[in-house]
């Protein structure tokens, strides 16, 4: 027994790179065990705050609202507008993603083909921004876009995007948008005021919703016409299933 302790005592410390790696195996573990379990927990449980929120200058508005009372029109809206293949895709679309590279190599403004998986994990679980951070986002959205798409079906993951997407400077989620823009709920959009919100939400702090101007009204007048084509080939299946 004596010499078992003795040969305990005299083991040698580890080295540098040995304890580097040990501590690398367990943040991924923690790390893994954080985000899987917060998706879990979100898919129950609505989204309280996002960095987003919290790091906006003008503060924040919400008002989270379950589906069953946001109008299909928002959701036909956000399909048309932003990702028409929404119900067909597992968190990615190929095409888009081929196309942006497509465009950024013929241009120096960057451009996403990202869907609305990759946004509402990106708004839910990360940070907005540019500059070197991007990288490591882009790659931290991979993962969480393929949690979300394993742990939530399709109509938790329209529900939590049309809650936490910035709609306006400070407001957050299409009730708050729809009370800041119309005066009403979001239970009683119409086709044209969907639209206008979804015209909006990729730049919400420079385009207009009310009296729009140039593209942002072109952009939402095609968006309201593309919601009829949604209805119609049952692009919102997933949600309404």
């Amino acid at each position: 027994m004596a010499r078992l302790f003795a040969s305990t005592r005299s083991r040698p410390p580890r080295s540098i790179p040995a304890r580097l790696a040990i501590w690398i195996v367990k943040a991924i573990g923690w790390f893994v065990a954080l985000s899987v379990g917060l998706t879990v927990l979100y898919k129950w449980v609505p989204v309280p705050v996002t960095l987003t929120m919290i790091m906006d200058p003008n503060g924040f508005e919400k008002d989270w609202t379950p589906l069953s009372r946001i109008d299909r029109n928002m959701v036909a809206a956000a399909i048309a507008g932003e990702d028409a293949k929404f119900c067909s895709h597992r968190g990615f679309d190929a095409e888009a993603i081929e196309k942006a590279m497509e465009r950024n190599a013929r241009s120096n403004r960057l451009r996403g083909g990202s869907t609305i998986s990759q946004q509402t994990a990106k708004n839910v679980f990360l940070w907005q921004g540019s500059g070197w951070t991007r990288y490591v986002r882009k790659g931290l959205e991979v993962w969480f876009t393929v949690l979300i798409e394993n742990i939530w079906d399709k109509r938790r993951i329209m529900e939590v995007y049309l809650n936490v997407a910035e709609t306006g400077i400070g407001t957050y989620g299409v009730e708050a948008g729809a009370q800041r823009y119309f005066k009403h709920s979001a239970a009683r959009l119409s086709r044209i005021e969907a639209a206008r919100i979804a015209a909006a939400l990729p730049a919400p702090k420079r385009r207009e919703v009310v009296a729009p101007g140039g593209f942002t009204r072109r952009h939402g007048n095609v968006i309201a016409a593309r919601s009829g084509v949604v209805k119609n080939e049952a692009l919102d299946a997933c949600v309404y299933r």
